[in-house]
């Protein structure tokens, strides 16, 4: 069999177990996707796997990140971090933060 289109990928379905919240951080799998519409627990919604998202990151004197680095999700902390470790990969930055910096901007990826 020859493969078919379906669409772009931007998003996939996804039904969770607990309700979520827009702007949540959802792990499936090896995956990394935000919820960018709250869904009911056990009800199916989409949540965004492709895109430039602003994530939240440590706020420590060594937590500077530069522009185009690997980076991944520690779930147990809800931050990006540089650290491989047993964290899924969140992307790439999109662009630098300070180590103060709250938040980075993060190009998500699967890869």
């Amino acid at each position: 069999m020859l493969a078919i289109y379906s669409h772009p990928g931007e998003s996939m379905e996804y039904t969770p177990s607990t309700a979520v919240s827009s702007g949540d951080v959802i792990v499936i799998g090896d995956t990394i996707a935000i919820a960018v519409r709250p869904i009911p627990a056990n009800e199916l919604g989409a949540v965004q796997v492709v895109g430039v998202f602003k994530m939240p990151k440590a706020v420590l004197s060594t937590s500077a990140i530069a522009i185009g680095v690997k980076v991944y999700w520690d779930a147990s902390a809800e931050v990006v971090t540089t650290t491989a470790s047993s964290h899924k990969v969140a992307g790439w930055t999109h662009a630098a933060a300070a180590a103060t910096d709250p938040t980075i901007s993060v190009k998500l990826s699967r890869v």
